[in-house]
Parts: C-alpha cells; sequence; structure tokens
C-alpha cells in the first residue's frame, strides 16, 4: 500500500523545482529535483507523474503565491494609479526577496510546456489583478497591441528595477519609484 501524500513534501518538492530549474533550466534532471528536496526520485514522480505535471504544478504554484502578496495590496477602492503603484511595488519587493521564483517563472513562461489549463486557472486566481492590468493598459500607448507585447515591456522594466534595487538598496526606493513612474507613463499615456 502507498504512503499518503504529504502537502509538506509536495511544497519542499515545488521549492526544490523552482531552485534547480532557476540554475539548471527546464532541462534539469528530475532527480536533481528530487536531491534538493531530499526525497527519493519515486517520491518525486508519486507527486508528479510526468515533468509537465511538475512544471505546470510549479507555475501555478509560484503564481498563487506572488498572487498572495498582491492581493494583500489591492485596495479596491484606491485611485487606479496608486493602486498599480503599490501592486508593482508588492511585485518588485516580492522580486528581489525571490530571485528562484522569478528566473524561474521567466523560463515557464516562455516555455511550451504551460498548458492552456493552466494558464485558465492563474487568471482563476488574480481575477481583480487581470482587471488593474487591463485598465492601465487600456487607454495607453500599448492599448492597440497584443498583451503578450504589454506583458514583456512590464517584465523588462521590473526585472531592471529589481536588480538595481537589490544592488542599492539604500536606493531602492527611488528605483522603485523611477520604474513605477516609467511604467505608468507608458503603459497610460
Amino acid at each position: 500500500m502507498a504512503r499518503p501524500r504529504s502537502e509538506d513534501k509536495q511544497i519542499a518538492l515545488l521549492n526544490a523545482a523552482a531552485e534547480i530549474i532557476a540554475s539548471h533550466g527546464i532541462g534539469a534532471a528530475m532527480l536533481l529535483i528530487s536531491k534538493q528536496a531530499g526525497v527519493a526520485e519515486g517520491t518525486l514522480f508519486r507527486y508528479f507523474p510526468t515533468k509537465d505535471d511538475l512544471l505546470n504544478e510549479l507555475y501555478l504554484y509560484i503564481k498563487q503565491n506572488l498572487g498572495d502578496v498582491l492581493k494583500q495590496n489591492c485596495r479596491q477602492n484606491a485611485p487606479l494609479n496608486e493602486l498599480v503603484h503599490a501592486l508593482w511595488n508588492s511585485y518588485i519587493e516580492w522580486g528581489i526577496a525571490n530571485p528562484a521564483a522569478i528566473k524561474t517563472l521567466k523560463q515557464l513562461l516562455v516555455s511550451d510546456r504551460i498548458t492552456p489549463q493552466t494558464h485558465a486557472k492563474v487568471a482563476e486566481l488574480l481575477p481583480e489583478i487581470h482587471e488593474i492590468s487591463s485598465a492601465s493598459v487600456a487607454s495607453g500607448h500599448l492599448a492597440s497591441l497584443p498583451q503578450e507585447f504589454a506583458d514583456a515591456i512590464f517584465m523588462a522594466l521590473a526585472d531592471t528595477t529589481m536588480l538595481f534595487a537589490a544592488q542599492n538598496t539604500e536606493q531602492s526606493e527611488v528605483y522603485k519609484t523611477a520604474g513605477f513612474n516609467v511604467l505608468w507613463e507608458g503603459f497610460t499615456r
């Protein structure tokens, strides 16, 4: 009889996967992930029968963690620019605190391994964030362009802001504010 699965072990496997994928890429061996988590490779396959199962669950897990942080700063009654600024700061701070998650997320976003079903689950997790993002872009320069383009611009700006804010912590607020101002002007004007 198989032993019951543990939520703690599953989370340990997902955290290990984020670390290994951040450093070795999506092609990293499942054995490396199981070793990082301190479990047998067979245990990993009990939780995630295939690599694609693991990658999709990892993408959902990272997005859910990020979404939880963003939701804490989602004050619905605030003016749009204040709301977007608070979400921006939360995202930048989360990214600085979770560099492996950011690296892994970037790799997963450009892979063809994340299923439409997983993308739909993520959209269901963060409907208010999606509405705010859409409202920010709707009237600006990017309104007539594909959402993927706006997302790529956002990611490049966020990556640059995270890099400089993390390297120079005493100037981190300056970098976050400058990054937000570029974001706000570029997306809404």
